[in-house]
């Protein structure tokens, strides 16, 4: 646009001129009054001055560049003024002064975007607050090369905010890539491409265009080293990305699928309510949510943690009034149970529409499980993946504990292996089969109050995992905790390395493909559980 020309005109001006010329605020007001040439003039000499310009004088250029902006400049045939609700100010001096009784200079398209870069850079010097000062810099970003390199340096040193100084700084290095000195040009490639990311990149790449590019072998062979460094970190990062993404949809299939392989081991039965259960945990973190926004405001950011034994004890609760009522007749059926339970997951899912309704459910973010950290390239640790990762592999010490060191796991474990055996030497294998099937509701609970950080709670939520779950049990090898964590990271991981390039369905049929192949070679999954009876 023509008005960068004019602004990349005015740096090699700035750069001619030690020191900077001081600020003449009446020459630069009766400028902006002498018609759309003028108007040019004064843009360009408040830019020229602000490296140099007092706190006051940076003040002035966005008051008067805004008022320019706004139509309140007034040029008459006394000295221009500004109008104000509270009477008309001097446009040079700012002081109260005559009537405003003139028109308002005509800002033509060519220098409105030039009096907008200006007043964002006078504010991004002087302004009040660093959300103004933020602001300023937004705007400036994309105008960047074509503003002197010390106006970003001055704001740095002047900047009290450390994340705003660091952004600050970062644009800077943008604005330096087309300084007139070679030396600070090839100082900003190295420090920009010592942070990667695709905005680096898109910068450095463009200067394969300038011409020193093609006339200096120093400028091009940096050039070349930072686009080639960028894209190695950037291929590191996208790797990244890939893993951790994969990690945390493992972590809630883990989490899903664990109680249903309890149960599906021990008893045989495929439950189809699954899913539902995971919505119940959903549904009642937000329960636990609203009990605090309206008991105790002050604690709400910390409802998820509050929310974990409310959630196991009531899913728990449900799964174990299930298998009373229902499943408990059916042991000798399977094909009753499928079709029991996937009436219990209708009736569930019904309840849920009529009593609440199908909207999804708002949920309040905690700070701890806010935002994230930028690692390298564009690789971020959001906190609330990271939530669900660190909350399943507790689940997973805590499940293997049950499991392993506690009666109860014991028990499971012994009717799984020989249900026959393990009743004979007195182990009451029904009270054992309630216990896991609440057991296992009360993991898929879980899986419900970890997704809704990260996920749409609604009443069709659980379907979305049911059939995941499902491939993870029959991969992992039918009750085996150490099958499923490893078949949960398997398909999480294949699934998020497919879906960008073929699609979420298309991911989805691929990997049932690939586990019945894997099934056509070892029917009985990554583990097999020794001696498994009825």
């Amino acid at each position: 646009m023509r008005w960068r020309g004019v602004l990349a005109g005015l740096i090699a001006v700035v750069a001619a001129c030690s020191p900077a010329a001081a600020l003449d605020r009446a020459s630069v007001a009766a400028r902006a009054c002498g018609g759309a040439s003028g108007m040019t003039d004064a843009a360009n000499a408040m830019v020229a001055s602000l490296p140099d310009a007092s706190v006051e004088d940076a003040r002035w250029v966005a008051t008067f560049s805004n008022a320019a902006i706004e139509r309140t400049l007034r040029c008459g045939a006394g000295a221009p003024t500004i109008a104000a609700p509270e009477g008309a100010r001097d446009a040079a001096s700012l002081r109260p002064g005559a009537p405003a009784d003139g028109s308002p200079p005509l800002l033509s398209l060519k220098n409105r975007p030039l009096f907008e870069t200006v007043r964002a850079a006078a504010t991004l010097l002087a302004g009040p607050t660093a959300a103004e000062r933020a602001g300023a810099l937004t705007a400036l970003e994309r105008r960047a090369g074509s503003l002197p390199p010390e106006l970003f340096e001055r704001a740095a040193e002047a900047e009290t905010d450390p994340a705003l100084k660091e952004r600050v700084l970062g644009v800077g290095q943008a604005a330096l890539l087309n300084s007139p000195d070679m030396a600070k040009r090839l100082a900003a490639i190295q420090r920009i491409a010592a942070t990667p990311d695709r905005r680096a990149l898109t910068q450095i790449a463009a200067l394969k265009g300038d011409p020193a590019y093609g006339e200096d072998p120093a400028f091009r062979a940096a050039v070349d080293a930072a686009v080639g460094s960028i894209e190695r970190w950037l291929a590191v990062s996208n790797a990244l990305n890939v893993f951790y993404n994969g990690l945390s949809f493992a972590s809630i299939l883990f989490m899903a699928s664990a109680g249903l392989a309890i149960i599906f081991g021990l008893m045989g039965v495929i439950n189809l309510a699954q899913g539902e259960f995971i919505m119940i945990g959903a549904y009642v973190a937000y329960a636990v949510q609203e009990a605090m926004r309206a008991a105790a405001p002050g604690l709400l950011d910390w409802y998820l943690i509050a929310a974990i034994p409310v959630v196991f004890l009531v899913t728990a609760g449900v799964g174990i009034a299930v298998e009373a009522t229902i499943v408990r007749r059916l042991y000798t059926r399977p094909l009753m149970t499928l079709l029991a339970t996937w009436a219990v997951s209708l009736l569930i899912v019904n309840l849920v529409r009529v009593a609440i309704g199908t909207q999804n459910l708002q949920f309040v973010t905690p700070s701890y499980i806010s935002g994230g950290r930028l690692v390298t390239g564009d690789f971020i640790v959001t906190w609330n993946r990271l939530f669900a990762i660190v909350f399943a592999a507790v689940t997973l010490a805590l499940t293997w504990f049950v499991l392993k060191k506690t009666p109860l796991g014991l028990n499971i474990r012994a009717v799984t292996q020989n249900r026959a055996m393990a009743g004979c030497v007195g182990i009451a294998t029904r009270r054992v089969d309630m216990m896991a099937f609440g057991f296992g509701s009360g993991l898929a609970g879980l899986a419900g109050l970890a997704l809704c950080p990260i996920y749409s709670v609604n009443p069709q939520m659980g379907s979305n995992f049911i059939v995941d779950s499902f491939m993870v049990v029959v991969l992992g090898g039918v009750g085996t905790l150490a099958g499923t964590v490893i078949a949960a990271l398997g398909v999480g991981q294949i699934n998020v390395l497919i879906e960008p390039l073929y699609g979420a369905v298309a991911a989805k049929v691929i990997v049932l493909l690939m586990i019945i192949a894997f099934l056509q070679w070892r029917p009985e999954g990554l583990y097999a559980v020794k001696g498994r009876r009825k």
